[in-house]
């Protein structure tokens, strides 16, 4: 006997934009990962996509005039390694710093300011994770990320404040804070000019995104026209509409897949008249 899903409600509002913007000549379906796509974890190693969400965008990523892509805080390399991104589907990683449009990419290369600024961003916060148990320090790239999930919340909020005092006022570097985490970058980038270039490169007429973090307010705050923006989670956002959680974006991906299906077989079908 298959067990039963459990009830998820999509308002009425979010359901109506997913039928309306399914419509568009050339769709974007833009996606946060880590707590959009796949739940937040203590490890970022272990992160992976809900199977009904990473079924959903695959099927999405096989329809014409249809573009996927994931935007995220991760490294290009890990976020290629826990999402399995779909065959097609565009990469944007370290908030907008590394892109990967396919084959033939160019990687990111610093200049030597920025690798000697990277230094020392990476010692100041290594010396705040010596002394603050149960944080620890992520390269990437661009930059390093300072994790305090796993720490008590009052060293948490010590180290954030000692590595923003020491950084905040130097040149050349870009902070973000964002759930339980800072990012340094000295390449300046951001989720929303993320979605802006996507736009253009893709040629989308409207984007669907949806993302649960602080620093996914900068793509929400980009979309404009007939695009949808989808907060995950219950924190203030800027969006139009809301779902609960990853569970939820599962359910989102699977009605804008009907949708989708639907709107591209009518369109081929009054082509072939």
């Amino acid at each position: 006997m298959t067990a039963e899903r459990p009830a998820l409600t999509l308002s009425p509002e979010l359901l109506d934009a997913v039928r309306r913007i399914a419509g568009t000549e050339h769709l974007l379906v833009a996606l946060d990962f880590d707590g959009t796509l796949a739940p937040i974890v203590d490890h970022a190693e272990d992160a992976r996509p809900l199977p009904r969400s990473a079924a959903a965008l695959e099927s999405l990523a096989t329809l014409p005039r249809t573009t996927t892509a994931l935007i995220s805080g991760r490294a290009l390399d890990s976020l290629r390694l826990v999402a399995s991104p779909p065959a097609g589907s565009l990469l944007i990683g370290s908030h907008g710093a590394e892109v990967w449009l396919g084959e033939g990419s160019l990687g990111l290369e610093l200049d030597e300011a920025q690798r000697a600024r990277l230094a020392g961003v990476r010692d100041v916060l290594a010396g705040i994770v010596n002394v603050a148990p149960g944080t620890l320090l992520e390269d990437k790239p661009a930059g390093v990320v300072l994790h305090t999930r796993l720490a008590d919340d009052d060293v948490a909020e010590d180290a954030v404040e000692a590595a923003l005092r020491e950084l905040r006022d130097q040149p050349g570097v870009y902070l973000k804070t964002g759930k339980r985490v800072l990012e340094t970058s000295v390449v300046k980038a951001s989720k929303g000019e993320a979605v802006e270039f996507l736009r253009q490169a893709t040629g989308a007429t409207a984007i669907l995104f949806a993302g649960d973090d602080v620093t996914d307010e900068d793509a929400l705050g980009r979309l404009m026209g007939d695009d949808v923006g989808i907060k995950v989670g219950l924190d203030f956002t800027q969006a139009q509409y809301r779902v609960e959680a990853p569970v939820h974006v599962a359910e989102l991906l699977e009605a804008l897949l009907k949708e989708r299906r639907r709107a591209v077989q009518q369109a081929a079908g009054q082509t072939g008249q």
